[in-house]
């Protein structure tokens, strides 16, 4: 694999849920704990944290951290507490909101994922902001770079991961 956010060894959701209800439990909070386990952790593991937080606690987790923390470090727990897709198409909203575009997002996002994921994000995008993600890009872009993310907006590529590196070579030599 090439991705760089593995799965935590040794998983524990439970301990991971109530060590982040202690480290917001009563006075003062426990940032360091927070962050130590939040970026830690793979987005499938925080998922089963935020679970396992509401199985022991009857609480949201996203919420707690939401009224515990402040500033650019809630808006960074909360993000990371986000599932994938809905991550993705909440980027994307916001890549594509107000005057310009952010090209680099666009492009990150779409041509990084397989094509069941980039289905699964324009679905979510589609019932988180009632509005289709192509009609959306295809107003907020142009030209060739408009035709690409069009293409990649299809979901049509070949699903196979697998990266021939010595292609890879020769095209970047190319």
């Amino acid at each position: 694999t090439r991705g760089t956010v593995t799965a935590f060894s040794p998983f524990d959701a439970r301990a991971d849920a109530e060590a982040l209800r202690k480290a917001m439990k009563g006075m003062g909070t426990d940032e360091e704990t927070i962050l130590k386990i939040l970026t830690s952790r793979n987005n499938a593991q925080r998922q089963e944290i935020a679970a396992a937080f509401k199985t022991l606690f009857g609480r949201d987790l996203v919420d707690d951290l939401k009224s515990e923390l402040t500033g650019k470090f809630e808006t960074l727990m909360v993000s990371l507490m986000r599932p994938t897709c809905i991550f993705d198409a909440h980027a994307l909203k916001h890549a594509i909101k107000g005057a310009g575009t952010n090209e680099k997002v666009l492009t990150e996002i779409l041509a990084s994922r397989t094509p069941a994921e980039v289905r699964n994000i324009k679905q979510v995008y589609q019932q988180e902001y009632e509005a289709n993600l192509e009609d959306k890009i295809t107003g907020e872009t142009s030209g060739h770079f408009q035709r690409l993310l069009v293409v990649l907006l299809q979901a049509n590529r070949d699903p196979d991961s697998r990266v021939d590196d010595a292609l890879v070579e020769q095209d970047a030599q190319v």
